[in-house]
């Protein structure tokens, strides 16, 4: 061993100990040299006593090794903790015994190293892989010293009918086997190559040193030997015995998750968050089965640790309370349920009228339910997954586009208590992807476009389609029953008659994915009631409203809001692809009182409007609302639409998927705000989109921003004119970030507020600006710029469509580059030509910024969703390369 040659290792940490086996694998009075990294003498010598110790337990075929950062972070002075990682006996630098150790025997031989250190509590076990496993079998056996669990990529439990993991099964194969594991590294050099990025070449070696050797892997290959491929398995009593232990484990539990990784996917994930369902869990994307080497674990953990001895007591939301779900009040709880105008209408004097249709291309409506209708289909679906076994708490992931089908499973998901995930196809197919695999559904319903990505993609979940299939279609696409067989036998079953809990789990829907990965949003029942409750109070949408929904969470909420809703003939995926045809068609369908619709849409409803016959421009005449949100909307743009939509008030909502609305703002108030921005009348007006004051019920301030383009204070303010990151509190922000604990604790580290991510400021007036994004400020030279209010005066310019103004270089001396897509669109993207760069240059330094260079795309590169929100974070990396001489290509 040289343990100065291990990148990361101090050397004092590395120690061996004689253990006295008590292991049936050993002969009676064995005693076996243990290899450890331990930080305890380290602390002792510099005075500190630790708050515990840390177990950590490495998997196959790793070592100790894998824990070093938390060595390291267990001796800061401020929150000392010892940590102790062990080289399993035949791994690491342990002794090789020359004996078959399985499950059982590893579990006891790690009490044998405890009882020999004389570890007492209290204990947080740290295991990774089989690690994981074991680790947990000493935690069961060991309840008076417990005080915590940590896990990353491991299983305890292997789904019945399912198989092992392909790595794991060539592992196994007789014909690989033991050339893989032993005679060959190769079994280690696989496992290392899933280290996202790539493990440096001192690092790999450090994990390679103590395998050199054939005689060296014999533990290797029989760790894989060991895995319980099935119920016949030697070890598999012992594995089945600790899987249903951990369902009373109730101490504190993290779980941080690589979802790149081959061997442990979300399932097994799923499966964990099954037994313990009070663990905080992290999925860092892009990370894999190496999570502690993808990504920065020590810091999540001593976090998790300083927040042990500060939490409340767990809590279970798992219990179920409430009465009639038919639109009463929920019992003592005094919250009316998402679906209450529905069943209120149905039994009312418009139980008659239509309450949900959807459009075909050629102006018709397509289908359309009465609310009567509508209350009869949720109600025999309800039923009808209840008696498939769909119920409190089961995730639903629904892939069907908006309208009518999707309209009753989604209430009819709710009234059950199952959990729906909605991520849209705006997402892309990768996207789309990431966002169902980390939700790990337990059934998933879609159109035969979707049921096929879910084969292809390995999409978790019993599949249901919406429609019924011929019997040859079904089986290859997995399909056990559909939306219309459930329906026909929930008609003659009885509805579910309890509400769910209003704190219990509702819903997971999915950012736009336009700021990285896209993040599953929790809300629950309460949170949903909350949101229809505050759409109705600030825009007076309320039953008797008529709603053409161009966006489709909009038209999820129409029957919320006792609103007749209607989807427009368009790609609900591509927002620009709705025609002002298409949109007036929908509005004269329904004698229109209220249109959603994007600004993407919007643009093209008014580059389309010249196709349009006059009936199109009564129907839309009659309007008297329009919202458009999801992007900054520039005046210019509703001035234009103001035009097409005489009668109506023009609303743009600032929100987000985490809290929507946040603000509102009318046309009028747009314009009163921009004449008080340009008169210098009003103390903070201008630099930035104006969005108006915080709806019913919500409150907005900032967080002011640092020196270094950060918002690190937790001082909520609202003081006219200081810039910072914006919060928000209000009933209906969302519940928590789905399966990310330190985004969500991020998120939330303001007590009482939600930190939005976006950077504003106020006015004198109260009214609130946004400048864009926090991850986008720009720190320039002695100064840190916010990028919005110099775009607006870029995009005023006739030639330039959407610009984007992005930092280049090391922060604090970050260039100023505008980016801009001109008009007509450029042939190629590069340096602009002198002359546009030249008056986008003067148009910015209004605006007080100092551009240092301008370049023109054909197009900027948006998010799918609302094909508006510009990718500032790419834009940045592609205009790095090509101001340093790369060859422009596409951003």
């Amino acid at each position: 061993m040289v343990a100065a040659g291990w990148p990361g290792v101090d050397p004092e940490w590395s120690r061996e100990v004689a253990v006295a086996s008590t292991s049936a694998a050993d002969e009676p009075g064995a005693v076996r040299r243990w290899h450890l990294l331990d930080n305890g003498a380290q602390l002792s010598r510099r005075g500190l006593t630790p708050a515990g110790t840390l177990l950590c337990v490495h998997g196959n075929p790793t070592w100790s090794y894998l824990w070093r950062t938390l060595l390291a972070a267990g001796a800061d002075p401020a929150q000392p903790w010892r940590v102790v990682a062990v080289d399993q006996l035949d791994m690491g630098f342990s002794e090789r015994t020359g004996t078959f150790r399985r499950l059982a025997d590893r579990i006891n031989d790690l009490a044998d190293l405890t009882a020999a250190l004389g570890l007492d509590g209290p204990v947080i076990t740290v295991g990774h892989d089989w690690g994981g496993v074991i680790s947990l079998g000493w935690a069961l056996a060991h309840p008076q010293q417990l005080a915590g669990v940590v896990l990353t990529n491991t299983a305890v439990h292997q789904p019945s009918g399912s198989s092992l993991p392909p790595a794991l099964r060539l592992a196994l194969h007789p014909a690989v086997h033991r050339w893989g594991t032993t005679t060959s590294d190769a079994f280690l050099r696989v496992t290392h190559s899933l280290a996202h990025p790539p493990l440096a070449a001192d690092v790999r070696s450090a994990f390679m040193a103590p395998y050199r050797g054939a005689d060296r892997r014999a533990g290797v290959g029989n760790f894989v030997a060991d895995i319980p491929a099935d119920a016949s398995h030697p070890s598999f009593p012992a594995l089945n015995r600790l899987a249903e232990g951990l369902r009373g484990l109730t101490v504190p539990a993290l779980m941080l998750w690589g979802p790149r990784d081959p061997i442990f996917s979300d399932r097994y994930l799923k499966d964990l968050i099954g037994r313990l369902p009070h663990a905080k869990v992290h999925r860092f994307e892009g990370a894999g089965h190496l999570v502690a080497e993808d990504r920065d674990i020590a810091g999540p953990v001593f976090q998790w640790l300083a927040e042990l001895g500060r939490d409340e007591p767990l809590e279970h939301r798992s219990e179920i309370h409430g009465t009639d779900v038919h639109g009463a009040a929920i019992q003592g709880r005094g919250v009316p349920p998402l679906w209450a105008p529905l069943t209120e209408l149905a039994a009312g004097a418009a139980a008659g009228d239509t309450a949900v249709a959807e459009m075909a291309p050629d102006g018709n409506i397509a289908r359309s339910l009465s609310w009567q209708e509508l209350e009869l289909h949720v109600a025999a679906l309800a039923a009808g997954l209840q008696g498939a076994g769909v119920g409190h708490g089961s995730r639903v992931s629904l892939m069907v586009p908006p309208g009518v089908d999707l309209t009753v499973v989604l209430y009819a998901c709710l009234r059950l208590g199952a959990v729906v995930v909605v991520a849209d196809a705006g997402l892309g197919t990768r996207g789309l992807s990431r966002a169902v695999k980390g939700a790990t559904p337990d059934v998933l319903i879609g159109i035969d476009k979707a049921l096929a990505a879910a084969s292809v993609l390995g999409w978790s979940g019993r599949r249901i389609s919406v429609r019924d299939l011929p019997a040859a279609r079904r089986r290859l696409l997995g399909v056990e029953t559909s939306l219309a067989a459930l329906a026909r036998r929930g008609a003659g079953l009885e509805p579910p008659s309890q509400a769910p809990d209003p704190d219990a789990d509702a819903a997971v829907l999915f950012t736009s994915g336009s700021t990285g990965p896209a993040k599953g949003v929790l809300y629950t029942h309460r949170q949903l009631a909350a949101m229809r409750d505050t759409v109705s109070a600030t825009l007076g949408i309320s039953p008797g409203a008529r709603l053409v929904a161009g966006f489709a969470p909009f038209a999820l909420l129409g029957p919320a809001l006792g609103a007749v809703s209607v989807t427009p003939a368009m790609d609900v995926t591509v927002p620009r692809t709705l025609t002002a045809t298409a949109l007036a068609d929908a509005a004269a369908a329904i004698d229109a009182t209220v249109i959603f619709a994007s600004p993407a849409a919007l643009r093209n409803v008014l580059a389309t409007q010249g196709g349009m016959d006059p009936s199109g421009h009564e129907a839309l005449g009659r309007v008297e609302l329009l919202l458009s949100a999801g992007a900054p909307v520039p005046e210019s743009l509703l001035a234009e639409v103001q035009r097409l939509l005489p009668r109506a008030s023009l609303h743009t909502p600032y929100g987000m998927t985490e809290a929507l609305p946040v603000t509102d703002i009318s046309l009028e108030e747009i314009r009163a705000a921009e004449a008080d921005a340009a008169a210098g009348a009003v103390a903070g007006a201008g630099n930035g989109v104006c969005v108006g004051r915080p709806v019913h019920g919500a409150r907005a301030a900032v967080v002011p921003l640092a020196a270094d383009g950060t918002a690190p204070g937790n001082e909520p303010v609202t003081e006219a004119g200081v810039t910072g990151e914006i919060l928000v509190s209000a009933p209906h922000v969302k519940e928590a970030y789905d399966r990310l604990w330190l985004t969500q604790r991020e998120s939330v580290r303001t007590p009482g507020w939600h930190r939005t991510g976006d950077v504003g400021h106020f006015d004198a007036a109260g009214r609130l600006w946004v400048e864009g994004r926090l991850a986008h400020v720009v720190t320039a030279p002695g100064a840190v710029l916010t990028p919005v209010g110099a775009e607006q005066a870029i995009e005023r310019l006739d030639d330039v469509g959407l610009a984007a103004v992005v930092g280049v270089g090391p922060a604090g001396t970050q260039a100023v580059v505008a980016v801009v897509e001109t008009v007509p669109p450029a042939r190629r993207a590069g340096p602009a030509a002198p002359q546009l760069a030249g008056r986008v240059r003067e148009a910015a330094r209004r605006a007080g910024v100092s551009v240092s260079a301008v370049l023109a795309v054909p197009s900027q590169p948006t998010d799918i969703r609302h094909n508006a929100k510009i990718d500032r974070t790419r834009l940045s990396r592609w205009a790095s390369a090509v101001l340093a001489g790369g060859r422009p290509g596409t951003p």
